[in-house]
């Protein structure tokens, strides 16, 4: 199956300027009994006060390559160990507020364990992460109901298109 390829644009805030790509991997996380694993973000700054659904993952640091960064954050924020399955493929995204184009990798992964996480200071005081296990349909009705929020509508752009792509390559 073609990976996915998206370009998306921000119309939630005006476009003045783009300073930045952030290189950023992402993973649709799965387990044996069908469950899929997410991160909750309740934040309340730039962007406005949200509370939202997010694939795990975050940015690739200098010299990392991406499934190395990838089996990093999501040992990070989700406490997991994974076996990457599949490449989805890559979303771009632009997050106008902060002048940020945003180049999502995205892959499926599935749990081989479950350890102790490793969330950042920010993570835990700023965005007060925790993790969200759901079935595919909850999930899909999560990303709707956050999509309420200018942000939760970017997020739900990106990420519901992945997705269902996940959920096609696991046969479902």
């Amino acid at each position: 199956m073609k990976e996915l390829n998206l370009q998306l644009k921000d119309t939630e805030w005006p476009l003045e300027y783009i300073d930045h790509d952030r290189q950023i991997v992402r993973a649709i996380v799965f387990d044996d009994q069908e469950n899929y694993y997410f991160v909750r973000a309740k934040r309340d700054d730039d962007f406005g006060k949200a509370t939202l659904i997010e694939t795990s993952g975050g940015g690739v640091e200098a010299g990392e390559d991406l499934e190395t960064a990838l089996k990093r954050e999501l040992k990070e924020e989700l406490g997991a160990e994974v076996e990457i399955m599949h490449k989805i493929g890559i979303v771009s995204d632009y997050y106008n507020l902060i002048h940020r184009h945003n180049i999502n990798n995205y892959y499926l992964c599935k749990i081989t364990s479950f350890g102790e996480k490793h969330l950042t200071r920010d993570e835990i005081e700023d965005f007060h992460l925790s993790t969200l296990r759901l079935s595919y349909r909850d999930a899909e009705e999560e990303y709707k109901k956050c999509a309420e929020t200018k942000i939760g509508k970017l997020i739900a752009a990106r990420e519901l298109p992945v997705l269902r792509r996940a959920k096609v390559l696991l046969g479902e």
